[in-house]
């Protein structure tokens, strides 16, 4: 394909997506990171050259924010761990060299932020990792030419999470917006292929959704693993797409586009919480302070108290109702998920020593997260009515919808609306069941009602192991 072909089918897609980027690349056995600088010649009229140029310039200031960083930098909230770091003569944390030196600059790039700031993309957190990435190149001896290309990459997935950034998060930012990109960057370094690419690119963002950054913004030390850990996913990411082969089937587009959506949620949601919590451990500038007046830091030591409290009640709870180290583990599930398949399969393990006689009929109520996963839970769910199977069965669970159409049960699956409720029906000749149950982790269940014997459910829980938690 000529170079005029290329430009010819990325200019009937610009602006790319990520998606169309890999799909373009894919199709013409070029890097994505080779598609991007093309797309970027078309959109400014500059040469290869040029681009490249302005592409490293963006990061000269960045640059100098690291050298700070692991110099004579010092942040309200990292102190001094980037010249700490630094002056450890071998390995600061991993044997990987790389990676070592990538995490240790970009630490010291947050530190260099509170110091000179950084340029931001999405926010100054993601610059930290994309300027510790660039800045462990340089160490290595990359050729510049290299480096630009890889810089390219990097601020092109940067951009998407610059627009898509509305609001605090660090699931658009420093650790969602840093693990995609050092990923791509990774799987560009190593020589993979636009799918696996795109891979790594899924599988960095996955951890990502929801994450708040709250917590880092005042609270000492928290930004450390989140600004940190893009570098440690990006490149876990970038490994398993590279040498395994793991299945992915998530476009990039699609996890992007759920990121933005679910960004502006967990910023009403989850962050009120989070500031509730971490609000005693924000630091303060003393000057600043004195500004203040003393009613209003008064009703703030209050609150704080009163905030320290609560958690110190909600962990007492916590571990109240644990068990002793020697019974912690529950018994084991098949499927992947004990909270998908453990806890709807005890539900239904109940249900099946609840009822006598022939079974005819089989009835699951899911809520949406559960009926969405069905193709997990249904195989235990329908093991555990039909034959009492445990969620440790797992040549029954490989065997189970052979088994089903052998008997030619009536079989009925129903979505619910009602928040993480799992309701199973067991209709037989003789005495029927019904268990209506909530969902719970760990295989774990909150039994709300069941016929034909809420005490008797209560007691077969009991006899099966099938741990019973209060709503």
């Amino acid at each position: 394909m000529t170079t005029m072909e290329i430009k010819e089918i990325i200019k009937s897609k610009m602006p790319l997506t990520l998606g169309e980027t890999i799909e373009i690349a894919d199709k013409t056995r070029l890097t994505p990171a080779e598609i991007i600088l093309e797309e970027a010649q078309i959109q400014t009229g500059k040469t290869r050259g040029e681009v490249q140029d302005d592409v490293l310039k963006q990061f000269e200031h960045n640059l100098k924010a690291v050298d700070i960083g692991v110099t004579t930098g010092e942040s309200l909230l990292f102190g001094k761990v980037g010249a700490e770091l630094a002056a450890i003569n071998e390995n600061k944390i991993f044997e990987d060299e790389f990676i070592d030196k990538a995490v240790m600059y970009t630490l010291a790039a947050q530190v260099g932020n509170h110091t000179i700031g950084l340029r931001p993309c999405a926010g100054t957190g993601d610059p930290c990792p994309y300027t510790g990435f660039i800045k462990a190149l340089l160490d290595d001896g990359c050729e510049q030419e290299k480096i630009a290309l890889l810089a390219g990459l990097i601020l092109k997935v940067g951009s998407v999470f610059r627009v898509g950034k509305i609001s605090t998060g660090c699931n658009m930012e420093g650790f969602a917006a840093g693990a995609c990109a050092i990923a791509a960057a990774f799987v560009e370094l190593k020589g993979g292929s636009p799918r696996a690419m795109e891979k790594a690119m899924v599988l960095a963002l996955s951890p990502t959704i929801a994450v708040p950054c709250t917590p880092r913004v005042m609270v000492p030390g928290l930004c450390a693993t989140h600004i940190g850990g893009a570098v440690l996913v990006g490149a876990l990411s970038a490994g398993l797409a590279i040498k395994t082969n793991l299945e992915v089937n998530v476009p990039i587009d699609v996890m992007v586009a759920m990121a933005t959506e679910i960004h502006p949620i967990s910023a009403q949601e989850i962050v009120p919480t989070v500031i509730k919590f971490m609000e005693p451990f924000f630091k303060t500038e003393p000057m600043v302070e004195e500004l203040i007046d003393d009613t209003v830091k008064s009703k703030e030591k209050a609150r704080i108290k009163a905030t320290i409290r609560e958690a110190q009640k909600i962990s007492k709870q916590l571990i109240s109702n644990a068990k002793p180290i020697t019974e912690t583990l529950g018994e084991a599930v098949i499927g992947g998920s004990s909270q998908a398949v453990g806890s709807p399969t005890n539900a239904a393990r109940i249900a099946h020593f609840l009822s006598k006689g022939n079974i005819k009929k089989i009835k699951i109520e899911l809520y949406p997260e559960l009926f969405a996963r069905r193709g997990i839970n249904i195989p235990g769910i329908l093991m555990a009515a039909l034959f009492g199977a445990s969620t440790a069965d797992y040549e029954m669970y490989a065997k189970i919808m052979e088994k089903v159409k052998e008997k030619g049960t009536e079989i009925e699956i129903l979505q619910t609306q009602e928040y993480q409720v799992q309701r199973i029906t067991i209709i037989t000749d003789d005495v029927s069941s019904k268990v209506d149950a909530l969902n719970r982790g760990g295989g774990r269940l909150v039994l709300r009602n069941a016929s034909p014997s809420k005490d008797k459910a209560l007691k077969i829980a009991q006899e099966l192991g099938i741990v019973i938690v209060n709503p």
